[in-house]
């Protein structure tokens, strides 16, 4: 059986290490993304790593800036911000051929509705998810810090692609309960801004019981909010959702030597949240904390804590300074 083609909109440190693992297996793989990173990959080549001490160093990349290669492409692997989903559904539309499966590995939950609205039938998508984070280290290296496998809805072009990638460090997990991952990755995902506002590598930032104290806050405002909706978030990682504000509240010697190790992240690991706000790009709160600010809207209430979790970060777009544990923590949380 012939390969497919994989074209990666969005190639940016996600999009470029599940790619390059993709090619380092021998698949085809086409990358579309910004001109910078087009520059540093035909310059360096694709360097990518892993926690585990697992590398792979490719030399000849098929890198584009012009959505234009979406045309040869069968299987579409989607990794822009969720605020480019719009612009991404149009390239597609405009350039791909009718029945390329589009796959979204983006942060938030609305991006598949909208790819669905926008593409229609011409084009199947389905869910996917990132467990883990990766870090662009400069020069064409990618390094994913935090273990983990893509997560992705069992259709058959999909499990084909799985089976092709299993046991490799971009590998498919196959799941038919997916908006339930995503919730419970979005849980998850509640540290991102936390981290961006630190201005710290993730192992840093989580060290520090302060900072987890706002990242706890914000899960159990979002847990009590979904419990609302009738929303049922699925286990992601280690530890069930219900269960992550206790853990990451825990005092810091219980943390730190017991659930933290297990996590598996390493010094380089960030979140894509920091990596934004330091090259002065817009990020992705409003589709994270942003999601239960509207959840809380359509229910009647408010979210407070997400709620000013969003303003902050706005405010850090804008150019506000990194916030110190103790900071964080009273601007959101107050004293005590």
């Amino acid at each position: 059986m012939t390969d497919p083609k994989i074209a990666v909109l969005g190639a940016g440190s996600v999009g470029c290490f599940v790619g390059g693992a993709w090619q380092a297996a021998g698949l085809p793989v086409t990358f579309i993304g910004r001109p910078n990173i087009g520059h540093d990959l035909r310059e360096h080549g694709l360097a990518l790593s892993d926690y585990s001490g697992w590398q792979a160093n490719i030399r000849d990349v098929d890198f584009a800036c012009v959505p234009a290669p979406l045309g040869d492409a069968d299987i579409i692997i989607l990794a822009v911000k969720s605020g480019a989903t719009a612009e991404a559904a149009r390239e597609i539309g405009e350039n791909a051929r009718s029945g390329a499966l589009v796959v979204s590995f983006q942060n938030g939950i609305s991006n598949v509705d909208l790819l669905t609205r926008e593409l229609g039938e011409r084009f199947p998508v389905v869910r996917g998810m990132v467990p883990f984070n990766v870090a662009y280290l400069g020069q064409g290296r990618f390094h994913k810090g935090v273990a983990g496998a893509l997560r992705a809805e069992d259709r058959s072009q999909v499990r084909a692609l799985a089976e092709r990638v299993q046991g490799g460090p971009a590998s498919i997990q196959l799941s038919s309960n997916m908006l339930g991952l995503q919730w419970g990755k979005l849980i998850i995902n509640l540290n991102n801004a936390v981290s961006a506002l630190s201005g710290l590598p993730l192992l840093e930032e989580l060290q520090q019981r302060d900072y987890r104290r706002v990242v706890a806050a914000c899960q159990r405002e979002a847990l009590r909010l979904l419990r609302r909706a009738s929303i049922k978030p699925a286990k992601v990682g280690p530890v069930p959702p219900w269960l992550l504000p206790t853990v990451l509240g825990s005092p810091d010697w219980l943390f730190n030597t017991l659930f933290l190790r297990g996590w598996k992240i390493d010094a380089k690991a960030r979140s894509s949240m920091a990596d934004d706000l330091a090259a002065g790009r817009k990020t992705e709160v409003d589709y994270l904390n942003g999601e239960l600010v509207r959840v809380a809207e359509r229910l009647l209430v408010d979210a407070p804590v997400n709620r000013t979790i969003v303003e902050l970060v706005h405010k850090a777009e804008a150019g506000a300074p990194a916030l110190g544990p103790a900071q964080l923590r009273e601007a959101v949380l107050g004293r005590g």
